[in-house]
């Protein structure tokens, strides 16, 4: 008898173990702040287009073990905006990987705000929270949080540009710590 009543607390305060765990799961988004920040600057999608270089991310299942990301956008005639992503599969050596799907802009957002779609009808946030004057770099993220994207349009950004990025990503209210560097 003794042994039954000894499984009952056990199971009891694994129950709650995961409960919190779950609980801490879903605070995954800035540090202090209820929601994501809105973008900051509006965006020219014609000089948004081209090549970037994810140089910084919240690790994500659909990149995970992707090294040498690149995004690129395109403007469709339609309105529309193709997105193509590459990666390297388990390191730099490793085979690419590519993902293609397309986005619209969300009407009044100034063109920060995007849909992107890689599976037919499903679509998710990109947000533009952030870029340099110039479109050199960009910080990418979405309402819940859990992702971020740090992008550049060269594979090995400047020390004093990452350090821009690095601060404008913690004055947002995101956890640097989380952030994991992309190789290239």
């Amino acid at each position: 008898m003794k042994p039954n009543r000894l499984i009952f607390p056990l199971l009891l305060a694994s129950g709650a173990v995961l409960a919190l765990t779950a609980c801490a799961s879903l605070t995954a988004g800035p540090v202090g702040n209820a929601s994501v920040p809105q973008p900051a600057k509006p965006v020219d999608i014609e000089q948004y287009s081209g090549l970037w270089y994810e140089i910084g991310r919240y690790e994500n299942r659909f990149e995970k073990d992707c090294e040498g990301v690149t995004a690129e956008y395109r403007a469709r005639p339609d309105g529309l905006i193709d997105v193509i992503n590459s990666c390297h599969k388990g390191g730099l050596s490793g085979p690419v990987k590519v993902a293609e799907g397309k986005a619209k802009v969300l009407p009044g957002s100034d063109n920060a705000k995007l849909k992107v779609s890689f599976f037919g009808p499903l679509y998710g946030d990109y947000w533009v929270l952030d870029r340099a004057d110039d479109y050199s770099w960009a910080i990418v993220g979405e309402p819940s949080g859990r992702y971020l994207w740090l992008l550049s349009r060269v594979a090995q950004p400047h020390e004093m540009v990452r350090n821009t990025i690095e601060a404008r990503t913690r004055q947002m209210g995101y956890d640097w710590g989380r952030v994991r560097m992309t190789k290239h």
